[in-house]
């Protein structure tokens, strides 16, 4: 999990900015406590910004949810707001792809699948 918002946030750096230029952080703050907690933030001269906070989750797992946006080479301003937990990644954004409706007749279907009764498996 932490790989993945790491790769996302190299990504979004690496694309924003391009390389030789100079790019001054104009807010940091970075947090870590002792029960697990954490949360941090920066936001560049050029307008990448970033926000994330976590905290444990049961024994073993850990849950964060922040955002992070950026200008795109076309000037679109790219936002990411994103959740990881036991439930996996998800993010959400309005440059993300979306799957098409599905098709009356196949939500009927699957509606009508839905009211059967169980069957046995005959293996």
């Amino acid at each position: 999990m932490k790989i993945i918002v790491g790769v996302l946030v190299l990504f979004a750096l690496t694309e924003a900015a391009p390389q030789s230029e100079h790019v001054p952080i104009v807010r940091q703050d970075n947090e870590v406590n002792p029960d697990g907690t954490h949360s941090y933030l920066y936001e560049t001269g050029n307008g990448i910004y970033e926000d994330q906070q976590g905290y444990p989750k049961g024994p073993e797992g850990q849950a964060v949810q922040g955002q992070f946006q950026y200008q795109s080479p076309e000037g679109q301003v790219i936002r990411l707001v994103y959740t990881a937990d036991e439930n996996g990644y998800r993010p959400q954004g309005d440059h993300l792809p979306t799957p098409p409706p599905i098709p009356p007749a196949i939500q009927r279907a699957l509606e009508y699948l839905a009211t059967l009764p169980p069957q046995k498996d005959e293996y």
